[in-house]
């Protein structure tokens, strides 16, 4: 059995209710992830005491979380970002948490898992930020899910799939979140330079959808940036700084 912890971040946009992150701690620590990162403007919401109190036998992952104040930062050097959501969007597939668990485990590397805050979850511009979304099959009387048991069912699914197949080891690096931003702001460049972006961003999130999907390694994602580079700058709208190759 593999003792290493799984590079799996959880990452919870705009919690509002501080006793829940002493569940969602317990929860982690059921099945090993060690991980995890809070986004909220509130600088005290990590002092309630109170946490304390759910966070049984996990008192250490309160003592280690992060906050942060943007989703960007959190997920900056995770090579995938899952929404978990029932919301659809276009160009970004749907998982189910088994689907994203044994997904997540081949791939071998960091990794972010992504939940929205106990009232109305993630937006839709928190799921335009994600590489893919997943959602738990719920009954239709009651779909929702307290943000522990969400959490808590995505670490099960994790650790089955972690313990049921080894993790290979992956052949090249994978490009993290933030190399694929920079890919995506020379992609809007070259193609508003070139007119098919005239009428907005329309189709714009399920073109790059695709490239999203192929899971680009470090050196394939700068190709990608230098080729709309140097697209946007023979059209006249480029930068004239250096291109990564």
């Amino acid at each position: 059995m593999n003792s290493n912890p799984l590079p799996a971040r959880v990452v919870l946009l705009r919690p509002r209710n501080a006793d829940n992150l002493g569940a969602v701690a317990r929860a982690m620590k059921n099945f090993g992830l060690t991980d995890w990162v809070v986004v909220s403007p509130n600088p005290k919401l990590l002092e309630v005491p109170g946490m304390h109190r759910l966070a049984v036998k996990a008192g250490e992952l309160l003592e280690s979380v992060r906050r942060v104040d943007t989703f960007e930062e959190a997920v900056a050097d995770c090579t995938w970002v899952v929404g978990t959501t029932s919301r659809a969007l276009e160009g970004r597939r749907r998982l189910s948490p088994a689907e994203v668990a044994k997904e997540a485990v081949a791939r071998g590397e960091r990794f972010a898992l992504v939940f929205g805050d106990e009232r109305s979850g993630l937006t839709n511009e928190d799921c335009a930020q994600c590489h893919a979304l997943s959602v738990i099959p719920t009954g239709d009387e009651q779909p929702s899910l307290n943000l522990s048991q969400a959490v808590l069912v995505y670490a099960y699914e994790l650790h089955q799939a972690r313990h049921a197949a080894a993790s290979p080891a992956p052949t090249a690096q994978l490009a993290d979140d933030a190399l694929l931003r920079t890919v995506r702001g020379a992609a809007e460049e070259a193609l508003s330079a070139a007119g098919f972006l005239r009428d907005g961003r329309s189709g714009f999130d399920a073109l790059f959808g695709t490239l999203l999907r192929a899971h680009p390694t470090k050196k394939e994602a700068g190709l990608w940036t230098s080729a709309f580079k140097a697209v946007a700058k023979a059209l006249g709208r480029g930068s004239t700084g250096p291109q990564t190759p």
